[in-house]
């Protein structure tokens, strides 16, 4: 239900702006539905580069409303699909890059965009309270939405079982029965649809293969959405790993490049369809799997196939979209403030110290300040004022470049190729040995860095195994010296993650085996340990706490 009214509802608000047809409209609340059910199911496989592993609901979403209305409007609908195909390569890029754009698009920049994202949905939340027909009293709104809100929360809260996980149901059922009591409920639009709908390619709107002044000057705009568009993927892809298991485990980067790769996907397709493209509805996913408890990838594909079938069936998609505005707003105030939760949780994980604090603070200011009044619109200008005075993208933007002066301004770091073996050893211990005595660190300090260093070559050549080829890997080692030095060493591996092999560690018996001791060496020495799993690249991160 949620996928759909705002697939139908995006997709309205584009065509509407931009004085299109009846049957255009069709096409594309079709061809809308129908993409997001197959990068639904895509999102919830694993194919290589392909798809997250997790449910990810994907639907047509908000964040190219503002441009796409200037395109529609200044070009045509051929102008938006070629902007769109054109701007869905930002995200393969994105993918592709991940693991070099690992210090700036951090789990600090991911929980602040989901705040704002959260943030920004609230207010649309609270507007839809009040939207009540001619002659309801205005009280009718915000009364329907406190018992949706009260029953799906009081449910979530105590129910057990089967009635645990139909909470959210029958908050948003309660809410419509008292909502007809009020006479909210219009069945008009049920009585009004077809029962199908054959999709007319007539209504295609076609390409503009010939781009002109009006395609390059909004492919900025359109290009800076798209990249806040996969920035929010790669959150959504990291979130929906922490929220589906019920024994944490290390994020699988693999997996968000390739959610992001299939995010992009799905805007490629809704380009070359001509409709507005696809974004994964990770709030309400989050909310739902947290209420639940159900996570299981078959949920994801039945998703996507009801998506499919209600693309032709237009009756009963009507039946769905007359639920009221007002129990449609309370279900969404519950599921923005668990996103928001899940952010600052994120956010928290990861240290929050008082560059990071800042980071945040002045990100979501932006955010929600503009949120309140574009006052960029005034000295932007109609294009780049639309686009770049949303809060949401504003607030994003401002988390990645502050983020990206850190990590620009912070001290230079000191690098190490050489391959990964045991024979590597000797030269690994004079690099960290000459570290420690540039920056003035006593015995005791740089043997435990040395110590720290070896025992990660260790840990890593016996988690990493044969890898399955004749050439032996690289090893890349940069040292960020501080008050504590970080080390990252970057190779190749198989499926296991030191930070897993190191969680479990903690859990057993105080007598390690042989091939554990390497693992219990280098979580005594180092202060912390976490691994980023890539396509093609792993990311081990070591601190070391020294003293001079």
């Amino acid at each position: 239900m949620l996928a759909l009214a705002n697939t139908v509802l995006f997709v309205t608000v584009i065509v509407r702006a931009g004085d299109q047809s009846e049957e255009y409209l069709a096409w594309a609340v079709f061809a809308a539905l129908a993409i997001g059910g197959v990068i639904t199911i895509l999102q919830a496989s694993r194919a290589g580069w392909l798809g997250a592993g997790h449910v990810l609901m994907m639907g047509a979403g908000p964040h190219f409303i503002a441009v796409a209305v200037l395109a529609v409007v200044m070009g045509g609908l051929p102008l938006l699909a070629s902007l769109i195909i054109v701007s869905s390569l930002v995200q393969f890029a994105l993918a592709q890059w991940l693991p070099l754009l690992r210090r700036v698009i951090t789990p600090v920049v991911s929980g602040t965009a989901l705040m704002l994202i959260a943030v920004t949905v609230m207010g649309i939340a609270i507007e839809r309270l009040s939207e009540v027909p001619e002659g309801v009293p205005p009280a009718a709104g915000p009364a329907v939405a406190v018992v949706t809100l009260a029953v799906a929360t009081m449910l979530a809260l105590r129910a057990t079982g089967i009635w645990r996980l139909w909470a959210p149901l029958i908050g948003i059922a309660s809410g419509s029965v008292g909502a007809a009591l009020f006479g909210l409920y219009d069945p008009q639009r049920v009585l009004a649809a077809n029962w199908f709908y054959i999709p007319n390619l007539t209504a295609w709107p076609g390409l503009d293969l010939s781009p002109g002044v009006e395609f390059w000057t909004l492919l900025p705009a359109f290009l800076i959405v798209s990249l806040v568009a996969g920035i929010k993927m790669s959150s959504d892809g990291v979130v929906i790993q922490q929220v589906s298991r019920v024994k944490p485990q290390a994020t699988d980067f693999r997996l968000v490049q390739a959610a992001v790769n299939t995010s992009g996907l799905g805007m490629l397709l809704s380009g070359l369809a001509g409709t507005l493209p696809t974004i994964a509805y990770t709030p309400s996913v989050v909310t739902l799997i947290t209420l639940t408890g159900v996570a299981a990838r078959s949920v994801g594909y039945a998703i996507g196939a009801i998506l499919l079938v209600l693309a032709v069936l237009p009756k009963v998609t009507a039946v769905l979209l007359t639920i009221p505005s007002p129990v449609m707003g309370a279900f969404l105030l519950l599921v923005m403030g668990m996103l928001f939760v899940e952010g600052m949780r994120m956010v928290v994980q990861d240290g929050l110290d008082q560059r990071k604090a800042l980071v945040v603070g002045v990100a979501l200011a932006l955010g929600v300040g503009l949120e309140s009044q574009n006052v960029l619109a005034d000295l932007l200008g109609q294009t780049w004022g639309a686009s770049l005075g949303n809060g949401l993208t504003v607030g994003i933007l401002a988390a990645v470049l502050l983020t990206f002066f850190i990590e620009l301004t912070s001290p230079r770091h000191t690098r190490l190729e050489t391959t990964l073996e045991v024979s590597a050893l000797p030269k690994i211990d004079a690099f960290l040995r000459e570290l420690a005595a540039k920056i003035g660190w006593n015995e005791a300090a740089a043997e435990r860095l040395r110590a720290a260093g070896e025992e990660t070559l260790t840990s890593l050549l016996q988690s990493g195994g044969d890898n399955g080829s004749d050439t032996v890997p690289r090893l890349i080692i940069m040292a960020r010296p501080g008050e504590a030095v970080e080390l990252e060493f970057i190779a190749v591996f198989d499926e296991e993650n030191l930070e897993d092999r190191l969680a479990h560690l903690s859990e057993q018996a105080q007598v390690p085996e042989e091939h554990e001791i390497s693992f219990w060496l280098l979580r005594h020495y180092a202060s912390s340990v976490r691994h980023r799993k890539y396509h093609g690249i792993d990311v081990v991160t070591v601190q070391v706490e020294g003293s001079r």
